[in-house]
């Protein structure tokens, strides 16, 4: 009896940490909800994090559990995951976002988790441990997505300039500010959809894990769900105004055409991914969308040296955060 209270008791604490992990990404990628929004003023700060937050949660209603399943069990050989892997997962993800969001890199919440999770099951068991499927089906879309975002971005923007060419500049204006409301909350909504997703797949491995859910369930527990997207959008509401700034402005000025295009063009790629059952990056989407607005314009108009330091982010984010937890693990091992 007192090791299945000692059990529940590391679960619980380390559930929290999840939640943290998912607070944080939340916190850490509000800017990619709300950095275009923002930066063409058709919403304030404020209102703009509580309209982000709001359809994150939305999300909950709209998309199956498909990330979820792929963190839950198409990343991890069965039987590998315990307690020090989850620790050492959860501390390599929110060290590398910690430090990034420092800086005020818009790196990639998502492909930390997935980093620190790689990195504790080598240190464990070795890269054979790995489902190379899921792994490699998530390497691909670190350069998928935005590539993605950036085609459907600059389609998008090359449409609209089509449709609208002898339309007086200040009506397009006029339109678009208010249809970039539309495109700023189909973007968060696949925000929450995907992201969201990724922290109920790491709860689910613990689950399953520590024997509080079965290997042979379909879906996690209905809890979980439900906390990892409140957890999420309260991370929104309280936003990340560095991010916010690199995103929205210094990379290239948007107008609200532009934010319209860049966002329904990231959006378009998360809900593709998110139904396909592949944890992207929502930064890497919609920074690729941002700078295809941009590049239709002309090449001078983004600043490719801020582009490339992301880009480096992307490169740097999995082998940092799988350094991390690689030693986290190791740690908890020694001490736990």
């Amino acid at each position: 009896m007192e090791t299945v209270q000692t059990a529940l008791w590391v679960v619980i604490l380390l559930v929290a940490l999840a939640l943290a992990f998912d607070f944080m990404n939340g916190f850490h990628d509000a800017a990619n909800s709300i950095a275009t929004v923002v930066s063409t003023g058709v919403l304030k700060p404020t209102q703009a994090v509580v309209f982000a937050a709001f359809f994150n949660f939305v999300a909950i209603f709209v998309f199956h559990l498909s990330v979820a399943a792929t963190i839950g069990k198409g990343i991890v050989q069965p039987g590998v995951v315990d307690v020090h892997v989850v620790f050492g997962a959860l501390v390599g993800a929110i060290t590398w976002n910690v430090i990034t969001w420092y800086y005020g890199i818009p790196s990639s919440s998502s492909h930390a988790l997935i980093g620190g999770i790689v990195g504790a099951v080598i240190a464990k068991a070795g890269a054979g441990a790995l489902v190379s499927a899921g792994i490699l089906k998530t390497v691909a879309f670190i350069f998928v997505s935005p590539l993605l975002g950036f085609t459907l971005g600059s389609l998008m923007m090359v449409l609209v300039a089509q449709i609208f060419r002898h339309a007086r500049p200040s009506k397009v204006d006029k339109w678009f500010r208010r249809l970039q409301l539309v495109s700023a909350g189909a973007y968060s909504l696949g925000h929450g959809g995907n992201d969201a997703q990724k922290t109920i797949g790491i709860i689910w491995l613990l689950l399953i894990a520590t024997g509080y859910a079965l290997p042979g369930d379909k879906s996690p527990p209905a809890w979980t769900v439900i906390c990892c997207y409140m957890a999420i959008g309260m991370g929104t509401m309280f936003g990340g105004w560095r991010i916010v700034k690199t995103m929205g402005q210094k990379i290239t000025k948007l107008k609200p055409v532009g934010g319209f295009c860049a966002e329904t063009g990231g959006a378009m790629t998360l809900f593709l991914a998110t139904a396909l059952g592949i944890p992207v990056s929502t930064t890497h989407t919609i920074t690729g969308a941002i700078v295809g607005v941009g590049s239709t314009q002309r090449a001078s108009a983004v600043r490719w040296g801020v582009a490339g330091n992301i880009v480096w982010a992307w490169v740097l984010t999995i082998p940092a955060s799988a350094f991390v937890a690689a030693i986290s693990y190791w740690v908890s091992f020694q001490i736990f």
